[in-house]
């Protein structure tokens, strides 16, 4: 794999994420994002996120019930990370976008890895490459992310996040993965032949994943 000082470029300028979620998230395809943690650094490419809106999203955070404790950096000034613990085990990693005052954001769903592999594996338990940041949880603890990280802006925190260089790579358009509410709205983009895309099920989740979410603390964003 390539080193970091090769693969990142200028880092995305926080103007960038001042607009709908569904203009930002198709557009971060590509991008590397790099996470610096306790002298560690850990980093990869994006190849599938998805967009959240406002209240009239019903697989948001926001939807119908304004700002709470929990979602209130959802609605903070964009270029911001909201990261928030689900399913139990697991922390999520969302980039604020919209004007100040307006929820929105892209939930970052997995990474290509591109350095600190071996730092991410340890993280990771050991697993293979296509499993270190291959789902949203997953990436998160590859890159050592935490409820710490939650509110902290971009380039001021842990992470950076880096335009993409031009790959002319196919990008594909779905439903959501997981949401009981919402997964049929067509707000997840992804690059099509990519090995490290999750393989998350579209559409409502599974019985187990029912289960999980009884003992969670939130849902999937």
């Amino acid at each position: 794999m390539t080193g970091q000082e090769h693969v990142l470029s200028h880092e995305i300028p926080i103007p960038f994420f001042e607009r709908d979620p569904r203009e930002v998230a198709p557009e971060l395809l590509g991008s590397v994002i790099a996470s610096s943690r306790n002298g560690l650094s850990t980093g990869g490419r994006i190849v599938e996120v998805e967009a959240y809106l406002g209240s009239d999203d019903p697989g948001s955070h926001a939807a119908t019930k304004g700002i709470t404790a929990r979602n209130a950096v959802m609605y903070g000034p964009p270029g911001h990370l909201y990261v928030y613990f689900t399913y139990g085990n697991h922390h999520m990693l969302n980039i604020v976008c919209e004007a100040d005052g307006v929820a929105g954001a892209v939930l970052i769903r997995a990474l290509e890895p591109l350095f600190g592999i071996e730092v991410m594996s340890e993280r990771r338990g050991g697993r293979p490459l296509r499993e270190l940041a291959n789902g949203p949880g997953k990436l998160a603890a590859a890159l050592g992310l935490d409820l710490t990280d939650n509110g902290s802006r971009l380039g001021r925190g842990s992470i950076t996040i880096h335009a993409a260089a031009d790959g002319g790579e196919s990008v594909g358009v779905s439903g959501r993965v997981g949401l009981s509410s919402g997964h049929e709205l067509q707000l997840r983009y992804y690059f099509e032949d990519n090995a490290f895309v999750s393989k998350g099920r579209i559409g409502p989740p599974t019985d187990g994943t029912r289960r999980a979410r009884g003992r969670a603390t939130g849902g999937t964003t």
